[in-house]
């Protein structure tokens, strides 16, 4: 018996170490928590989109980052609220990673961000220093944007729906 409720201790000591173990976050050697990849998302742009049914949507606020030097990636919320919902993902994708595609494929998902800056919908939000927003604009002109819209307007929960929105004002032609 004495065995048994010394077994049944080391167990429940164990158990309760493994939960604690799993609910602490990582840190770092600073003492802080451990950097992830959902850190850095502190580029912050606001512009409404084309949705699939021809309405517009938004305005969306993308929470954005670098992932390298040909693509950037950004969070897409309808509020800036702290548990807004995330309902979208855009990739800014290098004009030389992008213009390789199909032109069908190109015009069914991709937009050019030079023509979606230049109709005036486009802002660059939270950053004082003009320079650095010109030079965000300038850098994100290179690029065309794709949007994965995740969580469709009106429903309770992202129910495995994905369109595919452009920016308002994407012109069918030719990219250049």
């Amino acid at each position: 018996m004495q065995r048994s409720i010394r077994s049944f201790l080391t167990v429940g000591t164990f158990s309760l170490l493994a939960m604690v173990c799993m609910t602490t976050p990582a840190m770092s050697e600073g003492g802080g928590p451990a950097p992830g990849p959902a850190q850095g998302y502190d580029i912050h742009v606001q512009a409404p989109h084309l949705m699939p049914d021809g309405t517009p949507g938004g305005p969306f606020h993308h929470y954005c980052k670098g992932i390298n030097d040909k693509i950037l990636q950004c969070l897409l919320f309808e509020t800036t609220e702290a548990n807004a919902p995330l309902v979208a993902i855009e990739y800014f994708v290098s004009k030389d990673l992008s213009r390789t595609l199909p032109l069908i494929q190109w015009h069914r998902f991709f937009h050019d961000h030079k023509q979606e800056i230049a109709t005036g919908r486009v802002q660059i939000l939270d950053i004082e220093d003009q320079e650095k927003v010109k030079a965000i604009a300038d850098a994100a002109s290179k690029t065309d944007g794709v949007i994965y819209h995740l969580w469709q307007k009106g429903k309770e929960f992202p129910d495995g729906t994905v369109t595919y929105p452009q920016s308002l004002g994407h012109i069918f032609n030719q990219p250049e």
